[in-house]
């Protein structure tokens, strides 16, 4: 059984041995906003959410605790949660990823601090990461501070605090995926970093304790379910989608297309410094390996097909957008730079914000619809470009998941801007097949990678049809879009 816990669902999928779906169940949580750019989650509610989809699957598959092998967790990212050791309390909503509150204090760090936080945690400042965030908690939380500093409080990604509840408390731990997201774990040392705890002034004691991806941590325990059942494997939500996808050799590439678009390329036993602005992380640590990632976000990828559902209302559904784009033959000259939230790899720009260039009198919604896929694909195709100049490779396919993945067009207009091949799998469900996979490895559900390599099977290969010398023009005028929406809040605030 993988627990899916994302950014607003919480998922359960019980995957059989040759990784098809036996059940699953899904619940969506509330979504906070409380002021502009701040964005929370009730992290009690993450947990109800996630026991309840995990009782549902099982009653739907019709299997009993005994008869699953053992839980893979994997989770959103980098969102912050701190509770009480003694009561199990969260002191305060979630911090999720997306929020942008401590977006100044990390622009006041990056003058001193860039370099030696980029050479010990792989990662470029941002209020994405959960250093600045736990800060902030211990900061504006009444009596937070001095409860850390009594040990009386505990910090947890989201995975930490989904097994701290499975456990009722026995376990406070998490993984190297995870602990890489943080900001204050150092990659090359494998252990959180006395200094970056000083500089954020962080006390160890409410930190998790850090276990690999793969192994036995503890057992539900059973007010939960009617027997134990092993929690065997961690992975934050795009490390086990590379590994779901199995892109388990160096140099493979996979991009999720979910929220965001999340792009990680395997490198190997040895982690590649970016010059280009990208992360530097930690896919997964099994039997003692460490395998190293490089990574590139989309702030906003699915996400702009939402905006053009919730927002301009010119679709009903999400899937209703290749219909519409389908109306036009091409963008009609027509460009979108999709920064609703600011930019990320590999521009990170918090200030720039989602624009349209090329607008005429002879616009129409197919020609936005078009323009709204295509700005996702041009974004996808900057990262992997200086993936490939940090890497010192060049790509051949990309794996793709995630719900935008099932564009049609999306796929089709990604392959002829790379001019490669885009691979499908039959099983899109990849993030929670990845969580899946290192439960059972741990457990000896399955004996070895490569018997998961083999179940591993294309369902749509996307080939090039697109003229070159139209993509090239294509590209110039993303190139032209980008630059003019970089620094958009900045200027305002200078002259207001």
């Amino acid at each position: 059984m993988a627990l899916d816990q994302g950014t607003t669902s919480s998922r359960a999928i019980i995957f059989d041995k040759e990784g098809k779906i036996i059940a699953n169940a899904q619940k969506t949580f509330t979504q906070y906003f409380p002021h502009l750019g701040w964005v929370e989650h009730d992290a009690k509610e993450i947990w109800s959410s996630q026991i309840s989809t995990l009782t549902e699957a099982l009653a739907k598959s019709n299997l009993n605790a005994t008869d699953i092998a053992a839980i893979g967790i994997t989770n959103q990212r980098e969102t912050t949660i701190i509770w009480d050791k003694t009561t199990g309390e969260p002191i305060a909503k979630a911090i999720v990823w997306q929020d942008r509150r401590t977006a100044d204090y990390c622009e006041n760090l990056k003058k001193d601090y860039s370099k030696i936080i980029y050479s010990k945690t792989g990662l470029i400042i941002d209020a994405y990461f959960s250093a600045t965030k736990i800060k902030w908690l211990l900061d504006n939380i009444p009596n937070a501070r001095k409860k850390a500093n009594n040990g009386e409080l505990c910090f947890g990604t989201v995975d930490t605090w989904i097994i701290y509840n499975l456990t009722r408390g026995k376990v406070h731990i998490t993984d190297p995926s995870n602990a890489s997201r943080t900001m204050l774990y150092n990659i090359h040392t494998l252990d959180w970093d006395d200094e970056l705890l000083e500089l954020f002034d962080i006390p160890l004691s409410i930190l998790p304790r850090v276990k690999s991806s793969s192994e036995i941590y503890g057992y539900t325990a059973t007010r939960w379910v009617d027997n134990e059942i092993a929690i065997a494997g961690i992975a934050g939500d795009q490390q086990a989608a590379l590994f779901g996808q199995m892109c388990i050799d160096k140099g493979m590439i996979k991009n999720t297309y979910g929220t965001g678009c999340f792009l990680l390329m395997n490198t190997g036993e040895k982690p590649v410094e970016s010059k280009n602005n990208l992360l530097t992380t930690i896919a997964w640590q099994i039997d003692g390996k460490t395998t190293y990632a490089l990574e590139g976000g989309v702030f906003v990828g699915g996400a702009a097909i939402q905006w053009l559902r919730d927002g301009a209302k010119m679709i009903r559904t999400s899937s209703d957008i290749d219909a519409l784009a389908a109306n036009v033959e091409d963008n009609g000259g027509v460009y979108f730079v999709p920064a609703l939230t600011g930019l990320g790899a590999p521009y990170w720009d918090q200030y720039a914000r989602g624009t349209f260039f090329g607008i005429s009198r002879g616009t129409t919604d197919g020609h936005m619809a078009r323009a709204v896929l295509e700005g996702i694909a041009f974004q996808v195709y900057d990262i992997v470009k200086e993936m490939e100049a940090d890497a010192n490779s060049v790509c051949q396919e990309i794996r793709v998941d995630g719900g935008a993945s099932q564009s049609q067009y999306l796929m089709q207009i990604q392959s002829d801007i790379f001019n490669f091949n885009i691979v499908r799998p039959k099983i899109i469900e990849t993030t929670a097949l990845g969580a899946a996979y290192l439960a059972g490895l741990a457990v000896g559900y399955f004996k070895s990678i490569d018997e998961i390599k083999s179940q591993w099977h294309i369902d749509t290969l996307f080939s090039p049809k697109l003229d070159k010398k139209q993509v090239n023009k294509m590209l110039y005028y993303w190139q032209k879009a980008v630059k003019s929406s970089l620094h958009w809040l900045e200027q305002d605030d200078k002259d207001f």
